[in-house]
């Protein structure tokens, strides 16, 4: 499968500024952000969103960043792929 330039829903973390975070977060929201995590004293957000909707969370005041969600999916310790 790979990479497509349709605008699908994409994971995203957000790096925002904590002193305005629920402020941030009703924002996001209405930028088209599907929230799925929040860590307020962090300043981190997470969720998905469409790839094309990405600019207008850009430009939400008190969004510091936007990244892809690259997490790393890691094999069980009983796996048997180490």
């Amino acid at each position: 499968m790979s990479e497509s330039s349709s605008s699908g829903p994409v994971g995203v973390i957000l790096a925002v500024d904590p002193d305005r975070f629920v402020e941030v977060v009703e924002a996001a929201r209405g930028a088209g952000l599907t929230v799925t995590g929040e860590q307020a004293i962090l300043g981190t957000l997470s969720g998905t969103i469409a790839e094309d909707r990405i600019p207008a969370l850009e430009a939400v005041a008190g969004v510091e960043s936007v990244d892809r969600d690259r997490a790393v999916r890691l094999p069980p310790p009983d796996s048997p792929i180490q």
